[in-house]
């Protein structure tokens, strides 16, 4: 049975720091991604990596801010979240593919996580 689970999500204040981890089992993958969905609106990608993570990308309102990494060995994947801002509250999704097609579209991913939480105060 594959799953990802995510883990790391919770209250901050604006310009703390987060790290989301989202642990694969059941198989591996090829690119991951995180996206995000704010209350009322869609569901929007905030940043990708390739099988050898030697491959990244970001949205634009996130980047020097966030950086993504993967660990193969332990079939996880990780999003550091640095300067958090408000408008980063959301409920955060890991995504992964088992071939890779784009990168940042929803369709472009076979299995969701649950969601975790990430909430920053102003």
């Amino acid at each position: 049975q594959v799953q990802l689970v995510e883990s790391g999500g919770g209250l901050v204040q604006a310009g703390g720091s987060l790290r989301l981890s989202c642990a694969a089992s059941g198989r591996t993958f090829s690119s991951m991604g995180w996206f995000r969905q704010a209350p009322g609106k869609e569901r929007e990608f905030v940043s990708y990596i390739s099988r050898s993570g030697g491959i990244t990308g970001y949205t634009d309102s996130v980047k020097g801010r966030f950086t993504i990494s993967r660990d193969n060995a332990k079939n996880t994947v990780y999003l550091q979240m640095n300067s958090l801002k408000p408008e980063d509250t959301a409920l955060y999704y890991c995504a992964a593919a088992i071939v890779r097609r784009g990168l940042t579209g929803t369709n472009d991913y076979d299995y969701w996580g649950q969601g975790t939480q990430v909430t920053v105060s102003s």
